[in-house]
């Protein structure tokens, strides 16, 4: 009998310990969180590539506006701190988050798998997928993104993006041009020195309200799955958790629906960027 409740006190403590040292290491993690730092420095920096119609982009006045930056000055308002926008080259913003140039990504990014192995991602907040331009000497003969698939079209996308992901995983046959910039590749179909511009549906859908009328057919048609979330370094819980939290209040106090009828379902704010 003695055995059996020295063993049992053996093991209360065992349990007590191990708890103890798991609640420790907790709080270690949790001071170690970015949103701690966020907190102690009294600001928000976030990462983002301006031009990306309509989620980042640069008004007349060199403000940024967009769909992206009004969530962003809400999650610093929510957060009590100060907003800092960090413009960023496309092809660094990975690597400008991993060394701690600014604390999140919220630039229109697709969580890729990819991607997902350098990053955490939030919840996703908008989906879409990729569509095409088209240059309009081919209305009615190219129907889809398959009928592309041939040397004989030249195609562009955006270098790094998930439209130059998809061009070369669905339709590898095609002639592939990649450019640093949406409308560069954008315009070489506009131009018509290339046969179809492949990207995400709102930059399309935008592109070709402003500059695509009697030059280019939309196939507004998405051909990919592609869930748009916020990007921060792996190994966070509290800052994932603080941030799935803040967008499912985001999205059920109408403060979502009303960035997304402004940047989505509006072109009124067409007028005020450059």
């Amino acid at each position: 009998m003695k055995r059996i409740v020295c063993l049992a006190a053996v093991l209360c403590c065992l349990v007590f310990v191990s708890a103890t040292c798991l609640w420790a290491a907790d709080i270690e993690l949790a001071k170690k969180s970015t949103l701690e730092k966020i907190l102690k420095n009294g600001e928000l920096r976030v990462g983002f590539e301006a031009g990306y119609m309509p989620f980042e982009m640069t008004d007349k006045k060199g403000r940024f506006v967009g769909f992206d930056i009004d969530c962003a000055k809400e999650m610093a308002k929510a957060m009590g701190v100060k907003f800092v926008p960090v413009n960023t080259a496309w092809d660094g913003i990975i690597p400008a988050l991993l060394t701690d140039k600014f604390d999140i990504i919220m630039s229109g990014m697709t969580c890729t798998q990819e991607r997902n192995l350098k990053v955490n991602f939030a919840e996703p907040y908008v989906v879409v997928g990729q569509t095409i331009l088209l240059h309009k000497k081919h209305a009615g003969k190219v129907k889809s993104y398959k009928d592309l698939n041939d040397p004989k079209f030249i195609v562009t996308s955006k270098l790094g993006t998930t439209g130059e992901m998809a061009v070369k995983r669905l339709i590898p046959k095609c002639t592939y041009k990649s450019f640093e910039t949406e409308p560069e590749a954008a315009l070489e179909v506009v131009n018509g020195k290339a046969d179809a511009f492949i990207y995400d549906l709102p930059y399309c859908a935008v592109f070709h309200g402003q500059q695509g009328a009697g030059k280019l057919i939309f196939l507004d048609e998405p051909f990919t799955f592609e869930p748009i979330a916020w990007a921060i370094r792996r190994g966070d819980p509290d800052f994932i958790n603080w941030l799935n939290n803040f967008l499912r209040q985001l999205k059920n106090d109408g403060r979502f629906d009303r960035f997304y009828q402004k940047w989505f379902e509006s072109t009124a704010w067409l007028k005020n960027v450059q």
